[in-house]
């Protein structure tokens, strides 16, 4: 399994993307953003995405070099479409301008569609913390992407559907919670798949909608489904799902998930920002915190419990680690990138294995 330091991965996938005609500053943000996920231990949303984005793009359905199109605007609101740009680039532009905009609003929303695939959705939420706003994002896949079938049903109907949101001010770092409203992120399943690695129980239904671990039942002419988030309360899990398709397919103007829809290209997405000045005050928000956070991490713990976990404490511990010994690419996915470099000529780094 090769181990490879971050600023050589990120060298390595930014110029994947310019060998395949992406412009430099827009390759720096999406190979940034992919080496940011894997850094978090997202690697569902990493570089494994690579040899997926260059394929949609050289086929037409990503395009990049697309501007930001706003379609409309008030003084706390904005309506954009991507036209298929690429979803990193599409999306923190839009973060930032909402970000200004909720500094003299107290509150700003924005929604985008046919994005391609944004990433991470937490990175958003990080992004508006770092500027000491709260921000809720969430996602659909444009109509496309039914992996997810409700509770009882064989078929596919939704997307993982992810949400995020995000707060300044913990004392370890701005909470960040991001996940999908499925048992498992589609990509983490795709990963297990390249890998030649089964997926654990309870992740996904064959068909016929019984229990599976071999990720090759999600895939192919009679494709599986990915449970809902949940357990034995799944329809929680799917329900959220459902609201947060109505929130992006049906605010945006873009597309909920309907019949015969095309493969998945990118998605719908709602972004809304909050100034806590604006509300009951950054300095109230922050002493709430300082009495909330140490609250909960001091709960009595259940003997061989180290530490009580709270949203965005996962990933900065992923971070602190790999960014101090490497990331770490399983072969299978390893050899895809080297397959799509050596078609680009694009030289290979060295890696510790």
């Amino acid at each position: 399994m090769p181990l490879i330091p971050p600023d050589t991965l990120t060298s390595f996938a930014q110029a994947l993307f310019i060998a395949a005609g992406v412009d430099p500053a827009e390759a720096a943000i999406v190979a940034r953003s992919l080496i940011g996920a894997n850094l978090r231990g997202y690697d569902s949303h990493g570089v494994m995405r690579i040899p997926f984005y260059i394929a949609a793009i050289r086929d037409g359905r990503v395009r990049p070099g697309q501007p930001l199109r706003i379609e409309r605007e008030t003084l706390a609101a904005l309506v954009c479409d991507g036209n298929w740009g690429l979803g990193q680039v599409l999306s923190r532009e839009l973060m930032l301008r909402l970000i200004a905009k909720a500094a003299v609003t107290g509150v700003a929303c924005g929604t985008l569609r046919q994005a391609a695939h944004i990433g991470r959705v937490g990175e958003y939420a990080e992004l508006a913390a770092e500027k000491g706003m709260l921000a809720l994002i969430c996602a659909n896949g444009h109509g496309s992407g039914q992996r997810v079938a409700p509770v009882g049903g064989i078929r596919g109907r939704l997307g993982t559907n992810p949400l995020s949101i995000g707060v300044p001010g913990g004392k370890e770092g701005p909470f960040i919670l991001d996940f999908g409203t499925s048992a498992t992120a589609e990509g983490k399943i795709r990963v297990k798949k390249i890998a030649g690695e089964h997926v654990p129980a309870g992740w996904i239904l064959d068909a016929d909608g019984n229990p599976t671990t071999d990720p090759n039942q999600l895939y192919g002419d009679r494709q599986g489904t990915i449970l809902p988030m949940g357990g034995d309360q799944a329809y929680k899990g799917f329900g959220l799902a459902f609201m947060i398709e109505l929130l992006t397919g049906g605010l945006s103007g873009g597309q909920c998930s309907h019949p015969d829809a095309p493969p998945v290209v990118g998605n719908d997405v709602l972004f809304v920002v909050f100034d806590p000045q604006q509300f009951g005050g950054s300095a109230r928000l922050q002493s709430q915190i300082d009495v909330l956070e140490p609250f909960v991490r001091d709960t009595p713990r259940k003997a061989g419990v180290d530490r009580i976990t709270l949203p965005g404490d996962p990933e900065r511990i992923v971070l602190a680690r790999r960014q101090a010994e490497g990331i770490p690419l399983d072969d299978g996915n390893w050899a895809e990138l080297l397959k799509i470099a050596g078609n680009l000529k694009v030289p290979v780094p060295g890696a510790t294995v």
